[in-house]
């Protein structure tokens, strides 16, 4: 199974969608090998165990600006899967590993383990980033710093330039010729 499904493959199809990384249930049920249709059935025969922040539906201007990121219908050549019929539905992490319960398969129970791996590895990048975002920032605000140093001392290096001094009288002994 391991084999079968790169994890690469699997974290390009988590998404960020109001705020929360989630996975759709139209690539959830490619992954388990099943279809869309019986993905949902199976989670509406069980919505006890999808409450809101486990589950939500995405909107008709979330499924749109997606489907515009991602072009998965590109069945040109018929008028069939060009156009979404039904809203789909997003899970969250939590949602994807109730899924396992509701899809009660070794399939189902494989691919939730490689999806749980995949959830902890985006989150070890996404804290990474944090760390070098941070980073740069410190490093932003020294450059700064060193910028309006460094334009107090050419301003001052300018002054002493242009600052047009007294013609200064001449020093020493004035020699008498005979």
């Amino acid at each position: 199974m391991k084999d079968m499904i790169p994890i690469g493959s699997i974290e390009n199809k988590i998404h960020l969608i109001r705020e929360q990384k989630v996975m759709l249930d139209r690539d959830l049920a490619e992954l388990y090998g099943v279809p869309t249709k019986v993905l949902n059935q199976a989670v509406r025969r069980n919505q006890e165990r999808f409450p809101g922040d486990f589950m939500f539906q995405l909107t008709w201007a979330e499924a749109e600006h997606l489907r515009s990121q991602i072009v998965t219908l590109e069945n040109i050549a018929s008028k069939r899967g060009r156009h979404i019929k039904y809203l789909p539905f997003a899970f969250t992490e939590q949602g994807v590993s109730m899924l396992s319960s509701v899809l009660n398969s070794s399939r189902a129970i494989e691919i939730n383990i490689l999806i749980m791996r995949a959830f902890v590895r985006l989150r070890q990048v996404l804290a990474a980033n944090r760390d070098l975002t941070y980073l740069f920032k410190e490093l932003k605000h020294k450059v700064d710093q060193h910028d309006t140093e460094i334009g107090l001392i050419i301003r001052a290096i300018e002054k002493m330039i242009s600052y047009k001094s007294k013609p200064k009288a001449k020093i020493g002994f004035i020699k008498e010729e005979k």
